[in-house]
């Protein structure tokens, strides 16, 4: 399986693995660089040195191309620097649109993933410059809008002209990558299958409760702008919001917003940081319905690519 996006990221295959914050996924994004597909590992709210330490863990793990995730909520400038000395094969991007970020990356000649959730960010990237679109439908796990991918996906395709697009949001295996091709994107941007792979530095017990939970207990995070980092950039579009498992934090947002004080901010940042977020917020997308097992993450994406492989052959025979 090869499409354009292989050629312009330097992959074997058209999985991309979706960064995950400040949640530690070096080991894996190895795992699914040396599977063929691209690697990312994300920034948000963790100091530069730590950041720099694991871009070179992950360069001694692996050759292969892999790509450097930021955000607006917040920015970090020492960061986004530090990244582009790295050159990562791609530097993806969502919660703003940076025209100014994009040239910057292009001057160091590495290309620009910008994720949208909706037509009206779409355009904006596409006049900013990026040289790849995610369109993420709201069944993610991230912070996505309210439109399914089923339906943004082809409309982000009719505008993107020769830039090409990858598909996000409740993509769990063959069926969702051979859909998203269906639908125009050349690949798919895969977040919530990946957490529960033997490679993930995530809790057994998140792990355990993606494979026992279904998709209407992922639900949006009400109030989410209450407790997480402010957004440091402007917003184009939609508004966005996570999507996670019950816990009692999320409920307590939900029910009660205005308990939340700077204490409460305070213990979420230490325990994002430490890698225990989870325990507050295990976010995880609507493809939960679709996960049964947990599996080293080149098994996953040899998996992935040959049901794809599959159900392409078999449509292209009818």
């Amino acid at each position: 399986m090869h499409t354009g996006i292989c050629d312009l990221l330097g992959i074997e295959v058209p999985i991309v693995l979706a960064p995950f914050g400040p949640w530690e996924q070096v080991e894996l994004a190895a795992a699914v660089c040396e599977a063929g597909g691209l690697g990312s590992v994300g920034t948000a709210v963790l100091p530069t040195a730590q950041l720099t330490a694991q871009w070179k863990q992950l360069k001694s793990l692996t050759d292969r191309p892999f790509a450097i995730n930021h955000t607006g909520r917040p920015f970090n400038e020492e960061a986004f620097a530090a990244s582009l000395d790295v050159r990562p094969a791609a530097i993806s991007f969502h919660l703003g649109v940076p025209a100014d970020l994009i040239k910057r990356a292009h001057d160091h000649g590495i290309p620009w993933l910008q994720l949208v959730g909706d037509v009206t960010a779409a355009e904006a990237a596409l006049e900013a410059g990026a040289d790849v679109l995610v369109a993420q439908g709201t069944e993610a796990g991230g912070n996505a809008g309210s439109i399914t991918t089923m339906v943004l996906v082809p409309a982000v395709v009719d505008i993107a002209g020769e830039v090409p697009v990858l598909a996000a949001g409740g993509i769990a295996d063959g069926r969702g990558l051979a859909a998203a091709l269906a639908l125009g994107a050349q690949g798919a941007w895969i977040g919530t299958r990946f957490l529960a792979t033997v490679e993930m530095a995530a809790s057994q017990r998140w792990k355990d409760q993606i494979v026992a939970s279904g998709a209407l207990d992922a639900r949006k995070v009400l109030n989410s702008e209450v407790a997480m980092p402010p957004y440091t950039l402007p917003q184009v579009g939609a508004p966005m919001s996570p999507r996670a498992l019950p816990s009692e934090f999320i409920d307590r947002l939900a029910r009660d917003p205005d308990s939340i004080d700077e204490s409460d901010r305070t213990r979420l940042l230490q325990l994002v940081r430490s890698g225990r977020g989870d325990e507050l917020l295990p976010l995880s997308g609507q493809s939960v319905e679709l996960i049964h097992d947990i599996v080293p993450a080149r098994v996953l994406v040899e998996r992935i690519v040959a049901e794809a492989d599959e159900i392409l052959a078999r449509l292209g025979s009818v």
